[in-house]
């Protein structure tokens, strides 16, 4: 008999926001493929969970490791995929393992719970009947533009991940392109410094401040 896939989310900065379900399912699986085996090491911890085989599973190694993951399953073994924060897939490893098991035959059980991306579409007040996930806005000059430029045009609601290291210039760039275009910043969703600004693009562009912490930006032109 084969074992059992579960793909867990994780809390993304408060840890009570954990569901009794994924507590149960961490304890009681055989194998946690995790993104950061010593990130998850503390989060098993903290929840007193101890003893269990820890296997790394990130973007540099996924392929690897994909295969011989889905054979501890089919020979009978329970695995749990973790992410360090939030729900695997989502911007996040996960997808290959997920595809990979569903061509085996293998259908995971989704263990819902926090994600900084459902966290940010209810926290911005933005108009979220119809809202699109970029995942991070890119770095490079010509694919930037090219990424900005359908934001403004796009009549949905846009999420998008930025660090705090281009944050500044990102506000800028959009002010350029739509200066009343709505804009919601969360930063560090859940954690002690949590923030949410809102405001127009030209009005946060102009905001002369230190930026630190996770950010997920929302935009609706």
């Amino acid at each position: 008999m084969p074992g059992q896939l579960y793909v867990v989310s994780t809390p993304i900065g408060n840890l009570e926001d954990i569901t009794l379900r994924a507590l149960r399912i961490l304890k009681e699986v055989d194998i946690i493929a995790a993104e950061d085996t010593r990130h998850t090491r503390q989060l098993l911890s903290h929840f007193d969970i101890h003893g269990k085989k820890l296997v790394s599973c990130h973007a540099f190694n996924e392929h690897d490791k994909v295969s011989q993951l889905l054979a501890d399953v089919e020979n009978g073994s329970s695995l749990a995929l973790v992410s360090d924060a939030g729900t695997p897939s989502v911007a996040d490893p996960g997808f290959l393992l997920v595809r990979s098991a569903l061509e085996r035959g293998l259908e995971p059980v989704v263990i819902p719970g926090v994600s900084a991306v459902t966290f940010a579409v209810t926290a911005s007040g933005l108009p979220v009947d119809s809202f699109t996930f970029r995942n991070f806005a890119p770095v490079k000059p010509g694919k930037r533009s090219k990424f900005f430029e359908s934001l403004v045009s796009d009549e949905r609601t846009s999420f998008f991940f930025e660090s705090p290291f281009r944050i500044e210039r990102t506000l800028k760039e959009l002010a350029a392109l739509k200066p009343d275009a709505q804009i919601a910043v969360i930063r560090e969703a859940t954690k002690l410094h949590e923030e949410i600004l809102r405001g127009s693009a030209s009005d946060l562009a102009s905001l002369s401040r230190s930026w630190k912490g996770e950010l997920v930006i929302g935009i609706h032109p």
